[in-house]
């Protein structure tokens, strides 16, 4: 049995997830509370419902962490029915342990600043006025209004996430190659992106540094979106591609149901707090990460 301290990620069998255990498994006992209860190499994989509580409880109790990813995908058709039940599973499982976490890592998103155009925000910000900002700041207050005194409680603002094996890179690499990788609407929306790796790092450094409330889970140079096309464009060795006008953008989410207008809010978000607090970002170079990206997928086509 393992004496390295545990961190237990609910909801992490995905993308974000997995890029965790990556980094955290070399020094951490990593605990994944999924909805699966398929085996995930480097983890202890606890199954949950994803509404009720149960053993898996147990896995939360003396925790070192809690990273809750449960609240990051914004394109799903929720209901107001689930949002809260995931909402009340989630703090419930704190409130029930004998020995809640030291610290409690929720995930959040930039959708809790709104649709802001060119105006730059950081986490003093105040919260915007529609539907995905008030669904991020129900989230963050669910955390602030559970009483574990003795847990620091941290709120990750995920922004828009570049990684090979999920997000919207994958689809958008389709989009490009096949010559319809040009700006979405009027391409002046600003894009917060991120690297995975930087994403993950981020995580454990919330997690092992003396640092409480909001962090913005983006890169310090965030881009237009007709700018972030042109890069995928030039890393896909595509030199033109047509824009893609908003009505058809909304056009197509309503076909496949999926909140694609979210590709068509700008949101200036920088990471002030990370900044500050001496976070070292490794991958903030948007071409060479594109580049890496790319290469990536054609190599785990030839294998």
């Amino acid at each position: 049995m393992t004496n390295r301290s545990k961190i237990v990620i609910a909801g992490g069998s995905g993308f974000i997830g997995n890029a965790l255990i990556l980094e955290l498994k070399a020094d951490y006992e990593v605990v994944i509370l999924s909805r699966s209860a398929k085996l995930i190499e480097d983890a202890t994989v606890a199954q949950w419902t994803g509404h009720d509580l149960g053993d898996w409880t147990t896995y939360v109790d003396g925790a070192f962490a809690l990273i809750n990813l449960v609240g990051e995908p914004i394109t799903l058709p929720w209901t107001d029915e689930n949002k809260k039940k995931i909402l009340d599973s989630r703090v419930e499982s704190i409130r029930t342990v004998k020995a809640p976490p030291k610290v409690w890592i929720n995930a959040s998103a930039v959708g809790y600043y709104g649709d802001t155009g060119d105006e730059v925000k950081d986490e003093t910000s105040p919260a915007g006025d529609d539907f995905l900002a008030e669904t991020c700041l129900a989230w963050e207050r669910a955390q602030d209004e559970t009483e574990v005194p003795q847990t620091r409680k941290v709120k990750l603002r995920v922004g828009f996430v570049l990684g090979r094996d999920g997000g919207a890179f994958p689809q958008l690499a389709k989009l490009t190659k096949g010559f319809l990788g040009g700006a979405v609407g009027n391409g002046h929306q600003w894009v917060p992106w991120i690297d995975l790796r930087d994403l993950a790092r981020m995580f454990r450094w919330a997690a092992e540094t003396e640092i409480k409330g909001p962090i913005n889970g983006v890169g310090p140079e965030p881009v237009q979106n007709k700018d972030l096309m042109a890069a995928m464009r030039h890393a896909a060795h595509r030199p033109w591609s047509p824009p893609a006008p908003a009505f058809a953008v909304k056009l197509a989410g309503s076909v496949i149901g999926m909140q694609t207008d979210v590709a068509l809010v700008s949101q200036r978000a920088v990471p002030k707090v990370a900044l500050e607090k001496g976070f070292q970002f490794q991958h903030s170079d948007l071409a060479q990460v594109l580049q890496e990206l790319f290469e990536g997928t054609e190599n785990k086509k030839t294998e």
